[in-house]
């Protein structure tokens, strides 16, 4: 019985071994397939971080366009005195007699100039809809107003966007 076991043994040792682990080639393949995909992932995190720095300056030009768009709402009255704003331009400010609106052009070129966007340009144009609404008082004297707000973008393409708010409105 001790002579059977011995054998045994014997013909356990002497079996050529299999294969038990990883070759050198096939862990340099793996390393290899590991990096691929660590390069991918980084940069696929690249395109994240700028599209998020997209998002971002397109919620803060949103805003600013729709603070404006509301102050001509709420002076819908005296919407004409709007027409023609541009940020770039002290000139275009509406005039001494249109204080409100005259505020509004303030406040709103502060907006933009503390907004951190390159090249920040503001435009507002304001149309009457119809020449002579007391001929024609279907069209309840309505205007057409429209809100651009143009930048530059800071990445490395350096492309410029603009954001263009559209609404009409009559007087109370």
């Amino acid at each position: 019985m001790m002579k059977d076991r011995s054998r045994q043994i014997e013909k356990v040792l002497c079996q050529p071994a299999g294969q038990a682990g990883f070759t050198l080639i096939e862990s340099m393949v793996a390393a290899v397939i590991l990096a691929i995909g660590l390069l991918g992932l980084a940069g696929m995190q690249g395109i994240a971080l700028s599209k998020n720095v997209d998002a971002h300056e397109m919620a803060r030009v949103t805003n600013i366009n729709a603070d404006l768009m509301e102050r001509i709402k709420f002076n819908r009255g005296r919407a004409l005195a709007y027409n023609g704003i541009d940020t770039n331009n002290a000139a275009t400010q509406p005039p001494g007699t249109e204080p409100m609106a005259r505020g509004d052009f303030t406040q709103w070129q502060t907006l933009l100039n503390n907004s951190r966007l390159t090249g920040a340009r503001g435009l507002v144009t304001v149309v009457r809809l119809d020449p002579d609404p007391t001929l024609n008082p279907v069209t309840l004297n309505q205007f057409a107003v429209t809100v651009v707000l143009s930048w530059t973008t800071t990445d490395a393409l350096a492309r410029t966007k603009s954001v263009t708010f559209g609404a009409v409105m009559a007087p109370e």
